[in-house]
């Protein structure tokens, strides 16, 4: 397709849900209105993100595939000239899968919402908010100006702060209030080492600072500038010890909420690295990174271990929290292939990153459906004769979780199984200068992660989805107990997550295909 046409989309669908959050606010027109002003505000959800969508799988339908390294459907124009910030925009093989990842969620969450709206406040706010946030996240993965991604980053804490402290359950207010001081104050850390760079470098544009390479910053500029930089991103990534916001805002969000900050928010962080450090400043990169992929295993070892810990029996653990703790153990291994400094490792980070969008965003949505059933998510009660049983009380929704849970756990010819396995090879062999015995022991200690993830996934199956589907009210005799199964709303909401894991974890090369040449570009082509 014509370039200045693709331009245009990307444009228009990173203004439109903007614009859409407006008219969220006004009245419905009275012939659009519906049942009811609720039902319009939320079909307006609806409508807006599966436009966007729709304008996503245009821009991906017209992307230039045999030079996916080049930045295409590019905006360029100077904004505010005497500080050198431009709005620049672009897509190339690393943003335009967190593009389309970004659309489908949230498409996904709008349509499971207008049929399952959360309790809490009017349906306006939240359709706003969400559609604000959407506009945060997708300018996130398409500014190509420091100055301009730092305020697509920022622009996603206040709407995600509402939707937590509003429309979440028990806990939500301690919850949110960790969740935007965590990511504020790394915030304000990262905008330091992004002025260092623009200001010693002259530029503030992306794509140029990758060229150079690092070559108008001196070590000492780049070790600073990393430091600080890396802080802020490692928060949102969330890399141990900086993740212990995540486990309350988890478990405090509601379910759309869960998705979108597993699915899309916790990607932005590890992009950060890709997109910034690695090319921008690779001697500092090449520094911090065997500190990285410690802190990396860490937590892959910590978010497993305190995985078996919640699913402990008798321990009072909470299915959701369980699941949040597994994205510490899962983002640790993209903070591993991103460490190797290797096309290879980042190759492996930026397929893991999508992989555990598609199935910890299923993953969330399959937790809060039984939520929704049982009216609880912990796992004393969901388990046992007593409990869930989901395989006989409800089939379907048992096998969904099964089959999020193996994927999950990286069974071969799923999604989950590349880019883990691709993170380990990059650290088999990681970049001239690193200590490969080093990155041997951090590929020994992340492959012993997998058989942690192994363990407390299948333990998770055996709870809640094996067992006789009965209910025994106190002082009441067990009885047969038959839930309702998956529902039509869900079905479409959780079909292309499925659809989509597979058809990453068999035909991988789609993917991996769209990245490899823009890794390599980034990187520099010397490692």
């Amino acid at each position: 397709m014509n370039d200045t046409f693709l331009r245009w989309v990307l444009i228009t669908l990173l203004v439109l849900p903007l614009f859409g959050a407006l008219g969220a606010l006004f009245p419905a027109p009275p012939g659009l209105r519906g049942r009811n002003q609720d039902q319009a505000v939320l079909r307006h959800g609806v409508s807006i993100t599966g436009i966007v969508l729709l304008l996503t799988v245009i821009l991906a339908a017209g992307f230039d595939y045999a030079h996916p390294a080049r930045m295409q459907a590019s905006t360029d124009l100077s904004w505010i000239s005497s500080l050198g910030i431009r709005l620049h925009l672009g897509v190339d093989g690393v943003s335009l899968p967190l593009l389309v990842l970004t659309a489908l969620l949230t498409f996904l969450c709008a349509l499971y919402s207008y049929f399952k709206m959360p309790e809490g406040p009017s349906p306006k706010g939240f359709v706003a908010l969400l559609l604000v946030l959407e506009t945060g996240t997708l300018a996130t993965f398409a500014v190509l100006d420091l100055m301009l991604f730092f305020l697509a980053f920022e622009m996603v804490l206040i709407p995600m702060y509402f939707l937590i402290a509003r429309w979440g359950g028990e806990g939500r207010d301690r919850a949110a209030f960790r969740f935007i001081l965590y990511t504020v104050l790394g915030s304000v850390i990262m905008l330091l080492g992004l002025l260092l760079i623009g200001l010693k470098a002259g530029t503030f544009d992306m794509v140029a600072l990758a060229s150079d390479n690092g070559s108008k910053l001196s070590h000492t500029t780049q070790l600073i500038a990393v430091l600080a930089i890396g802080i802020g991103l490692a928060v949102k990534a969330p890399m141990w010890p900086l993740h212990s916001w995540l486990p309350d805002a988890h478990t405090s969000a509601p379910t759309v909420g869960s998705v979108l900050l597993a699915g899309v928010l916790l990607k932005m962080g590890t992009y950060g690295f890709v997109r910034i450090i690695l090319p921008v400043a690779p001697q500092g990169a090449h520094t911090f990174a065997p500190y990285l992929a410690a802190f990396a295993v860490v937590g892959i070892i910590y978010g497993s271990l305190a995985c078996l810990a919640i699913g402990r029996q008798g321990s009072g653990g909470d299915l959701k929290r369980l699941i949040a703790y597994s994205s510490v153990g899962h983002m640790g291994f993209v903070l591993l292939g991103i460490a190797t400094l290797t096309p290879t490792g980042v190759n492996g980070a930026l397929f893991a990153n999508v992989a555990h969008g598609l199935i910890t965003g299923l993953l969330f949505f399959l937790v809060g459906a039984i939520k929704d059933r049982y009216g609880t998510t912990d796992l004393d009660r969901l388990s046992g004769t007593t409990g869930a049983a989901l395989y006989g009380a409800a089939p379907r929704l048992g096998g969904l979780l099964a089959f999020g849970a193996v994927a999950s756990l990286g069974l071969p010819g799923l999604a989950g199984f590349w880019g883990e396995m691709l993170a380990m090879f990059g650290s088999f062999h990681p970049a001239a200068g690193l200590s490969r015995p080093a990155y041997l022991t951090f590929m020994g200690l992340a492959a012993f992660g997998t058989l942690l993830t192994a363990a407390y996934m299948l333990l998770v199956v055996r709870r809640v989805c094996m067992g006789e589907p009965t209910a025994a009210p106190t002082g009441q005799p067990a009885t047969p107990r038959m839930l309702a199964d998956v529902q039509g709303y869900e079905f479409a909401s959780w079909t292309p997550l499925v659809a989509l894991t597979l058809l990453a974890g068999l035909w991988p090369a789609a993917l991996l295909g769209l990245t490899d040449p823009a890794v390599h570009a980034l990187l520099g082509g010397s490692r």
